[in-house]
């Protein structure tokens, strides 16, 4: 591999790596706890919940 390549090479795993990662949460369903724990906090400071 050229050495000017390697930097393109590692960018592109990170961003293979970054979108499984994101993926896999989507399907175990992460965004809804993190949705719940944020409208938790926003009616907190509202003084509502």
């Amino acid at each position: 591999m050229h050495p000017t390549k390697r930097p393109a090479a590692a960018r592109l795993l990170i961003l293979a790596a970054g979108a499984l990662l994101l993926v896999l949460g989507l399907i175990q369903g992460g965004y809804r706890d993190t949705l719940v724990k944020a409208v938790h906090i926003c009616l907190e400071c509202v003084g509502i919940g």
